[in-house]
């Protein structure tokens, strides 16, 4: 299981962007995220295009679907379509991540028993 923000493991921030402009702002090889939206698909398409890593924040099941075929990283889901999201993921060999946004430890269980890659924690978004 993939931990962002885990207290007991050191692991890189997740840079939440707004704007093609504050892709540019982040740190060389960080990974971005980026709200799902058709209003960003051109960031996403810019970090695609620019070898940039990136991680999507999807809330639906067609979302899910677009992010990995833009490329994305890693897709972070709500904890109500964790088990969705594997099961497309591993139908349709994803190449991105399942990573679903926590705030108690307690929820890794049932997560890592559902087959979701990982776990994110809040203080692990950094914004730009």
């Amino acid at each position: 299981m993939i931990f962002f923000g885990h207290k007991f493991l050191k692991n890189e921030p997740l840079y939440l962007v707004e704007t093609i402009e504050d892709v540019a702002k982040t740190p060389p090889s960080s990974l971005v995220l980026c709200p799902f939206s058709e209003s960003n698909i051109a960031i996403m398409e810019h970090c695609a295009t620019n070898g940039v890593r990136f991680a999507t924040q999807a809330s639906a099941l067609n979302e899910i679907l677009y992010s990995s075929s833009l490329g994305a990283s890693f897709i972070v889901v709500p904890k109500e379509l964790a088990q969705t999201a594997h099961n497309c993921a591993q139908n349709y060999l994803f190449d991105a991540k399942i990573l679903v946004e926590i705030d108690d430890e307690n929820e890794i269980e049932k997560l890592a028993i559902l087959g979701v890659d990982g776990v994110i924690y809040s203080c692990a978004i950094v914004q730009v």
